[in-house]
């Protein structure tokens, strides 16, 4: 049920509408197709740091569309957005909510270098923003006091620290490139970035992983972590791999919270103001 003391109903579907509305324009400017991917899936990402929602009977609610549209690539699909819904276990707070929606595109052709100047141009288009500092990751990592913390909860923290201000982290440690290639002149750094504003972690993206074995790899570690951890371990999505082994095109993708896009256009501080339900 709508909470009428808290949003106006009407206003709040004529903004999400009209983001929409920019954000389809600004892909068809670029000849950037948009499409539809299945919620529910058979397996998941391996990744330690997400918590995907299990549906008993059919698989996981997705955590994102990445390893669907990776199988459309490798089936020589052109560039690709996807607008839609992205599930995450035991995500609430200001900013996060169990269920929210995700912008993700992927572009042929493309390098992280590119694809952060693109990003850079829908957000001018957006929110009217154009200037940005780029930091390392490890500079962020180091803005923050407090030395004895996990490093993921440290970093996580000193990004949201990053406020006020317009930034993006790049030069990511190699083992947190998720499935991000690493730098042909080193390989400790990976091709990985992220953009934050005002505190608010708004997108991720990677000069996109080709190599079947290295996915193999990095998949495996991310099992040892979830051991070590006393998670389930998750079964490797085969029909993702058989793709990746067709061949995935030279790309860079990125995912983009809708949510939070719309939170900095309304001014909002927190994500429920920008939610329906």
């Amino acid at each position: 049920m709508l909470d009428h003391k808290k949003i106006d109903a009407a206003s709040l579907i004529l903004q999400r509408a009209s983001l929409l509305e920019e954000l389809r324009g600004f892909f068809a400017s670029k000849n950037v197709l948009e499409v539809q991917v299945p919620v529910l899936s058979s397996h998941t990402v391996t990744d330690p740091e997400v918590n995907s929602i299990g549906v008993p009977g059919y698989g996981y609610l997705q955590t994102s569309p990445e390893y669907l549209m990776k199988r459309l690539l490798s089936s020589g699909s052109p560039s690709i957005y996807s607008i839609g819904p992205a599930f995450r276990d035991q995500e609430v707070g200001r900013h996060h909510r169990s269920e929210f929606v995700m912008i993700e595109w992927y572009r042929i052709g493309l390098d992280d270098l590119q694809l952060i100047d693109e990003i850079k141009e829908l957000l001018n288009v957006v929110l009217g923003f154009a200037d940005y500092q780029e930091i390392s990751y490890q500079e962020v990592l180091e803005s923050h006091s407090e030395k004895d913390l996990d490093e993921d909860l440290r970093f996580s923290l000193a990004s949201q620290e990053l406020n006020p201000g317009r930034f993006i982290i790049k030069d990511y440690p190699a083992d947190k490139a998720v499935l991000a290639r690493l730098d042909e002149d080193n390989k400790d750094i990976a091709r990985r970035f992220e953009f934050v504003v005002d505190g608010l972690e708004l997108a991720n993206g990677y000069f996109e992983l080709k190599d079947w074995s290295e996915h193999m790899e990095r998949f495996a570690i991310d099992n040892q972590v979830r051991e070590a951890r006393e998670l389930p371990t998750i079964d490797i999505d085969e029909k993702f791999m058989t793709s990746i082994r067709a061949g995935l095109p030279d790309c860079a993708g990125v995912a983009l919270g809708f949510d939070r896009l719309l939170m900095l256009k309304m001014g909002e501080s927190d994500i429920g103001a920008v939610q329906l339900f």
